[in-house]
């Protein structure tokens, strides 16, 4: 199989990253390989432009990507050109390429940065393989930034990871609460299995129970609820028909993070959670993302 490239290219980072956060995580299918990079005139010339590369391992049409980016994204889309390129992991390539992302005082790498990132409580291994969230997406980021922010002025016993992803963010609170019982759920089995092999790498194998099913409908989920924290990185419309259930799971005083969300889309995701009960504790913004702090009223 010959897989296909589609280019684009900006003069905005921001843009740049709110086109390629677009395209991975409401695009669908989404590419099975992003990068996003510095397009330079000579090595040491001024940055020009970013340069967008989605690889797909079915032909797209170039038109109809910008036709759904335009609707998603509220900004004209930039122009994708197509091309063919040879058969290779461009899966596995692109996230070489990836540099070490620093999201307050974790360092989120990947196996080829092991020796140039200081190890220690604070970095996280993750091969994301098959599976969303490896904090080059500003939701990941901003979800561990608010981690962070919590893990200054409270200690949580019970956390639930919703839609876990790789796993980062069940590894991240167990590094920042490491006496508490974390679990993470995802609907998706490769996703649970990516993310067991990257706590097991992250040795949090032990302090992390990761399990498939439903969301908070999930027999083990119902069984260890209610939590003091709940972290859901997955989309507006979803977070919204789901804010009954996380009430249901949320022990009065519990933080909620969700992110996921454009914008455009935080009044409508604030709306849902006030009416469930939650007032809103922090809202941050990120190359065109939302990421919410809540709290369940007591």
């Amino acid at each position: 199989m010959t897989p296909h490239k589609l280019i684009a290219e900006v003069e905005d980072r921001g843009r740049a990253m709110r086109v390629a956060n677009a395209l991975q995580d409401l695009i669908e299918p989404p590419p099975d390989a992003l990068t996003v990079f510095e397009d330079r005139e000579g090595n040491d010339g001024p940055v020009k432009r970013w340069r967008i590369e989605a690889y797909f391992a079915e032909p797209r049409e170039a038109a109809a990507l910008e036709a759904d980016l335009d609707l998603l994204l509220g900004e004209p889309p930039p122009r994708f050109e197509p091309a063919d390129i040879p058969d290779l992991n461009w899966v596995a390539l692109s996230q070489a390429a990836l540099p070490p992302v620093r999201a307050a005082r974790f360092t989120i790498h990947g196996q080829h940065d092991c020796e140039r990132v200081p190890q220690g409580p604070n970095a996280i291994l993750i091969e994301a393989g098959e599976a969303f969230g490896t904090a080059h997406h500003a939701t990941t980021y901003g979800c561990l930034l608010a981690i962070d922010q919590l893990g200054a002025t409270r200690r949580f016993r019970r956390i639930l990871d919703l839609g876990c992803g790789s796993g980062v963010l069940a590894i991240a609170a167990a590094r920042t609460w490491p006496h508490a019982a974390v679990h993470g759920v995802d609907i998706d089995p490769q996703s649970v299995i990516v993310a067991r092999e990257n706590a097991a790498v992250n040795k949090a194998g032990s302090r992390i129970r990761f399990v498939c099913g439903p969301g908070v409908s999930t027999p083990a989920i119902r069984k260890a609820a209610p939590f003091d924290l709940i972290v859901a990185n997955i989309l507006a419309d979803p977070l919204i028909t789901l804010a009954p259930d996380i009430r249901h799971v949320a022990e009065a005083g519990a933080s909620v993070v969700l992110s996921g969300i454009l914008q455009r889309e935080a009044p409508r995701v604030i709306a849902a959670y006030r009416a469930q009960g939650f007032h809103l504790i922090n809202h941050r913004r990120h190359d065109g993302w939302s990421t919410l702090t809540l709290a369940k009223r007591t």
